[in-house]
């Protein structure tokens, strides 16, 4: 009886040891008025008209 619970208790950490990802995590830590997440290329452009049309292809119907 004892050798079921035993078997039940390994079977139950191993389990839990396999739902852990082996990746590390990343944190970003966030600060008010400061954006730190990847950079639009598009608004990098000399020209804005780029993302002027593509404003109007999307929000004619509003």
């Amino acid at each position: 009886m004892r050798l079921k619970y035993l078997i039940l208790a390994v079977m139950m950490a191993l389990a839990g040891i396999a739902g852990c990802s082996p990746e590390p995590r990343s944190v970003t830590m966030h600060e008010p008025g400061v954006y730190k997440g990847a950079k639009d290329p598009l608004l990098a452009l000399k020209n804005q008209q780029e993302l002027i049309d593509r404003f109007k292809l999307v929000q004619t119907d509003r």
